[in-house]
């Protein structure tokens, strides 16, 4: 069961959270809930010792201290600072924490690009402006963070030392 939550939970609400950002630029308080409060129970019972505890909340306390301060100056969405918070407390403070944001960083500025790019009217009749792309080509909409989170996320996350756990337990 064990396992079973740590291959379902935190990929299950990155997915949820950056499908429901591209559909309404929002991100539910419950999903960085959901991994903050999961992670709480799941990490101690794989043996976690303390210290290690202590650093991935650690984690989540420096992200979200850049987060809000990001926030302040408007430069970040409030659902994506706490959706970053409560991913680093799953990385931990270490290496893959900061290959995390690399990915964020990278997936977020090509997201950015595409969705510039999309947004300018030479190119209306690839996307035909229709539905939810017509919602996202808005130049007044802000761009959905909550996607480069989520693959950054789904792209780190077997690499992790709760998923290196999982493994072990399977085989």
């Amino acid at each position: 069961m064990l396992v079973a939550a740590i291959m379902v939970i935190f990929p299950l609400c990155l997915a949820f959270a950056a499908l429901t950002d591209a559909l309404s630029m929002t991100i539910p308080n419950r999903v960085s809930v959901i991994l903050l409060v999961s992670f709480t129970i799941i990490a101690p019972l794989t043996g976690m010792d303390w210290v290690t505890f202590g650093q991935h909340f650690a984690a989540g306390l420096i992200v979200f201290g850049v987060c809000f301060a990001l926030f302040a100056f408007g430069a970040m969405g409030g659902g994506d600072a706490k959706l970053l918070t409560a991913t680093a407390v799953w990385f931990g403070l270490n290496m893959q924490l900061l290959t995390f944001l690399t990915y964020v960083a990278l997936f977020g500025g090509l997201l950015t690009l595409a969705i510039l790019f999309a947004r300018s009217d030479r190119f209306g009749f690839v996307t035909w402006r229709v539905g939810v792309i017509n919602h996202l080509l808005d130049p007044k909409v802000g761009i959905p963070y909550g996607i480069a989170i989520g693959f950054a996320g789904l792209m780190c996350y077997p690499s992790s030392a709760l998923m290196q756990y999982a493994f072990s337990q399977i085989a």
